[in-house]
């Protein structure tokens, strides 16, 4: 935490339609507790509660999602906000019953009070700047696929053809919308300092780099290691060791988005670059399904790219160590739309 200690500390579980909020004073008593609707009218009356109690600079607010409205929201009203792992909340929940459970309201209350106590362990979220705003506020592409033939008789025929008439009609001026976005996504992406070092990267295109940018940010010391943005992008497994059990599972709780962005981003880098395609054969040859296969290539990737983002450095090809190898007969090129 900084050096200017919080009068109060909020503890907020984000959820689709509800957020439990729960605020301590320094002395772990509880001062609020309630749900807050979400809503427009129940963000404006969250923010409006707490600048009732002290300024937003004496407010510290511990969250576990680092990103959305309710998070916009709060940033642009001057609060400190601190994202906690799921992962940390669960492994505390111990410490407040010897049966724990999982509540809502139960999860405000940790949160709150492990930022009490344990404050000083976790990074504040930078505001990201107005390019990365950008990107994330901009809607991503939808693609329509084709629809088998189906048979059906005359009467039946004429109906649906007549629906179908209908939603193309609707959907004409939406897929003119999507264009204009996607052609929006990609000004805000070379306007962005960081855009032109994600499109380096084989096969990361547009829409893939602004997703990636988007939930990057610019902070680099949000990841500090490698190990830890692969963790965030859940495509790093998690392993549990005790006495002679030993065992390795997929890691679920995670940045959906990011993992989305990364994963789509490695399946589609194998086709174009020859080292992300041994990496992702060589997985398939140890019994790896298709998912995992594709994340062990996405992990390899983000390994890369945390190199490139923190030193700022667009990628080359021939400063890739491990892809040297593979690009002696066919050389990328170093971008790839």
């Amino acid at each position: 935490m900084e050096a200017l200690r919080p009068t109060y500390f909020v503890g907020l579980d984000w959820a689709s339609a509800a957020h439990a909020v729960c605020v301590l004073d320094p002395d772990g008593r509880p001062v609020v507790q309630d749900v807050i609707p979400h809503t427009a009218a129940g963000l404006t009356d969250l923010v409006r509660r707490l600048t009732r109690l002290a300024v937003p600079a004496e407010i510290a607010i511990a969250i576990e999602r680092p990103s959305g409205l309710l998070v916009d929201t709060l940033v642009a009203a001057g609060f400190r906000l601190v994202p906690i792992h799921p992962n940390a909340l669960k492994a505390t929940r111990p410490r407040y019953a010897a049966a724990p459970g999982k509540s809502d309201p139960g999860d405000a209350y940790i949160l709150a009070d492990l930022l009490r106590t344990d404050g000083h362990r976790f990074r504040p979220l930078r505001p990201p700047a107005d390019s990365t705003r950008a990107l994330r506020a901009a809607a991503l592409l939808a693609r329509l696929r084709a629809a088998p033939r189906g048979y059906a008789g005359e009467l039946e025929s004429e109906t649906k053809g007549q629906l179908v008439r209908s939603l193309v009609a609707v959907l004409r001026p939406l897929v003119e919308q999507l264009r204009e976005l996607e052609a929006l996504i990609a000004a805000q992406l070379a306007q962005h300092a960081d855009g032109p070092l994600l499109q380096s990267f084989p096969r990361t295109g547009t829409v893939n780099a602004a997703q990636l940018l988007a939930e990057l940010g610019e902070d680099r010391g949000r990841f500090p290691t490698a190990a830890q943005l692969a963790a965030e992008a859940g495509v790093a497994p998690v392993t549990r060791s005790s006495g002679k059990h030993c065992s390795v599972a997929c890691r679920f709780a995670c940045n959906k988005r990011l993992r989305q962005a990364a994963t789509t981003w490695a399946d589609n880098s194998r086709h174009a670059n020859p080292w992300a395609a041994a990496v992702y054969r060589q997985a398939r040859a140890r019994g790896c399904d298709h998912p995992h296969a594709v994340r062990i290539l996405a992990r390899a990737w983000l390994r890369v790219l945390w190199r490139c983002w923190q030193a700022r450095t667009p990628y080359n090809p021939a400063q890739h160590g491990r892809a040297l190898p593979f690009l002696v007969s066919r050389p990328p090129t170093s971008r790839v739309a």
